[in-house]
């Protein structure tokens, strides 16, 4: 049960950051007007709020089923979330959440507790989707509900917050393609490196 909440969750901050970039994506082809900076500032601002921060540089990558594939936060939109329950204040999440440019992928990982320099943590949640027409037929990949998996992966976050660094690190974690009980389970490996600036 836990676990599935666990899913959940990422899944509704993997949405809402979706729902919010779908306005301030990166695209040099946008027509520059006072209502289109009023929303982007709106959005940024939503973004920017303490504990969250849009990557301005830097990759993320990740591989399963011997393909690897790549969000660049120069075109590709990056962020990285802290998230708490305000009603239990026990309850934090931290984690990364992209989607690119075309938005035909999207990639969310989480681990609970607090992020700091050399930090640790099992991962909490995770989802890996691709829509059909980005190189190959499109799927879906995240952490089953199902309690026969006894380990879910680490994220280990050796930079965060520190210079121009967002957050420098490396995952892994094992994802199913479906929510089966049944369902093989695939390892994603992957790493990070952010920039503020």
């Amino acid at each position: 049960m836990c676990n599935k909440r666990f899913t959940y969750l990422l899944f509704f901050i993997t949405i809402a950051f979706m729902a919010v970039l779908s306005s301030c994506q990166k695209d040099s082809d946008v027509k520059e007007n006072s209502a289109l900076k009023a929303s982007i500032a709106a959005d940024s601002a939503a973004i920017s709020s303490p504990g969250n921060f849009l990557a301005a540089a830097g990759t993320l990558s990740l591989t399963i089923k011997d393909s690897t594939y790549v969000f660049d936060a120069s075109k590709d939109s990056i962020a990285f979330i802290n998230v708490h329950d305000d009603n239990d204040n026990t309850k934090r999440y931290y984690g990364i959440t992209a989607i690119n440019k075309e938005h035909t992928m999207s990639f969310g990982i989480s681990s609970s507790g607090y992020v700091h320099n050399d930090k640790s943590g099992d991962i909490a949640g995770s989802q890996f989707l691709l829509l059909p027409g980005y190189k190959k037929p499109g799927f879906q990949f995240s952490l089953s509900k199902y309690s026969g998996q006894k380990e879910f992966g680490n994220i280990y976050i050796d930079k965060y917050n520190q210079d121009s660094v967002l957050a420098k690190g490396t995952f892994h974690t094992f994802l199913a393609s479906d929510d089966k009980a049944n369902a093989p389970f695939y390892k994603v490996e992957g790493s990070f490196d952010l920039k503020l600036k």
